[in-house]
């Protein structure tokens, strides 16, 4: 369940089956001079139009509507005697397009084809509105999963990499505590030849950002990093000193990113 804020309105969104689906009871709210959302809605689906429009995408969308309650429906709507609610239209036609959600965040919810379509009976603008904010929300969602995919990214190898410290670095009668800070010194050797920096030093010129190092970096830099964990647990199998694994690391590391980055304007400098 999120939230979005259209028009000094906040209107919750969740996530249903693989659909987005937005609160027409909080949309309602935001119709000048009426707290009254219920029968907002109601007034909504009892239109001949909206009964159409409900339908149609029933039949486009749901496999398992049931159109002959649709057509009794649609033969009643407009007339003064005709009401109908969420929750009977749901009951009657199996319609998936319309969801009542009780307890916590509940209300009347729709998908969002529907709920675009009823932003309509509040305003033009609100609609309007609502479906920038939809699109700013979805936008920010894609972007939060692309941070999260690269950031799987850069684990990709993690226990390749820990493995190869593990049974070549670490001697049999350390401590954990001792060990932990062989594993914290070799993820250091990546971050200096990657960033020229270390942890600590990033969180000391940085104390105002959450995470770490690797939470800021790029999606090529931490395909970099990927790539750095498997070539690091190689040259620590073949005993290679650590600081010369540092350098061919980093140059490694600077080769790669002139490839994924040739439009790159900050020139990589090879450690000293």
């Amino acid at each position: 369940m999120v939230k979005i804020t259209v028009q000094n309105t906040q209107i919750n969104v969740f996530h249903w089956e693989e659909q987005d689906y937005i609160s027409l009871t909080d949309m309602a709210s935001a119709k000048d001079g009426d707290s009254r959302s219920a029968d907002i809605i109601k007034n909504w689906i009892r239109n001949r139009y909206t009964i159409e429009f409900l339908g149609t995408w029933e039949i486009i969308h749901n496999p398992n509507f049931k159109v002959v309650e649709f057509d009794h429906f649609r033969r009643n709507a407009g007339l003064p005697s005709f009401v109908l609610s969420a929750s009977e239209w749901i009951e009657r036609t199996n319609a998936i397009g319309i969801v009542v959600k009780k307890g916590r965040y509940g209300g009347t919810y729709a998908h969002k084809d529907i709920a675009f379509e009823f932003g309509s009976a509040i305003s033009v603008t609100f609609k309007l509105y609502l479906i920038e904010e939809f699109q700013r929300l979805k936008a920010n969602e894609f972007s939060q999963l692309g941070w999260s995919a690269k950031r799987e990214l850069s684990k990709i190898n993690y226990r390749i990499h820990t493995d190869a410290i593990k049974h070549n670095l670490i001697p049999n009668e350390v401590t954990p505590k001792q060990a932990n800070v062989i594993y914290a010194n070799e993820a250091d050797v990546l971050n200096v030849a990657m960033f020229g920096i270390t942890a600590k030093q990033w969180r000391d010129a940085n104390p105002e950002l959450n995470g770490n190092i690797r939470d800021y970096a790029t999606v090529n830099e931490l395909i970099c990093l990927s790539n750095m964990e498997n070539l690091n647990a190689v040259f620590i199998e073949q005993g290679i000193p650590q600081n010369e694994r540092l350098i061919k690391l980093n140059q490694i590391a600077i080769h790669q990113m002139n490839i994924l980055e040739s439009g790159d304007n900050g020139e990589r400098k090879l450690l000293k």
